[in-house]
């Protein structure tokens, strides 16, 4: 049983299943998997998850939703990616937290700084399956506001994608031990405020497409 969770329902409109809603948002339950919009943002992504699982028992998780992709990263509007590593980048000084001698997490004696990974057999697992390229992901609660600011995160970090909830998702999974795995496609330039650049619509039928077959592994 898969636990789905994504930012808005807009980024989900093709699941079907019997509507309920939790913490006062969205939710679905459908056949071999239950949904959850979480809303935008790193606590909300982490709070909707260690929620949920401090009620219910988490086989696995899959956070799902369109993205920015930064200069060099090679992908396309309305491509489909998995993410296998996030970056939170707005958690201690512009070089991250390290330098602060304070670490996010602290796991079976493995620090953790602003770097998190996904699950690594699940992920795995699904690049094969689906063909899908893995990327480094990047978390801010403010997306960039131009391209230079993009490119000069990118290169910082060696990110290929922007989210504002992929790390606080993928650090929850690991505090809470669940396999956690992220699918992001393709909606804009990171940097471009001009939505007419977006592909938004094409973005959403690439998780569409991606999601059902997820579901059919």
């Amino acid at each position: 049983m898969w636990l789905l969770l994504s930012p808005t329902p807009l980024e989900a409109p093709f699941l079907q299943g019997e509507p309920f809603t939790f913490l006062e948002r969205k939710g679905l339950r459908g056949e071999g998997f239950v949904w959850l919009e979480t809303g935008i943002g790193k606590v909300n992504a982490a709070l909707t998850l260690a929620a949920w699982a401090s009620q219910n028992p988490v086989e696995k998780a899959l956070l799902f939703g369109i993205a920015g992709a930064y200069p060099g990263s090679g992908l396309a509007l309305g491509e489909a990616v998995l993410v296998g590593e996030e970056v939170e980048a707005d958690l201690g000084l512009r070089g991250g937290l390290e330098p602060l001698g304070f670490p996010a997490l602290v796991l079976q004696g493995k620090t953790f700084y602003n770097r998190f990974p996904l699950d690594p057999g699940l992920t795995g697992e699904m690049a094969q399956a689906l063909g899908f390229k893995v990327a480094v992901g990047l978390t801010r609660d403010l997306v960039t506001e131009s391209p230079e600011e993009a490119e000069a995160l990118a290169s910082r970090w060696g990110a290929q994608v922007e989210s504002m909830e992929g790390a606080a998702f993928a650090r929850a999974c690991l505090a809470l031990g669940v396999r956690g795995a992220e699918l992001r496609a393709i909606s804009n330039p990171a940097g471009a405020r001009d939505k007419g650049a977006w592909r938004v619509r094409e973005a959403v039928e690439a998780l569409e497409e991606a999601v059902r077959r997820i579901l059919k592994t």
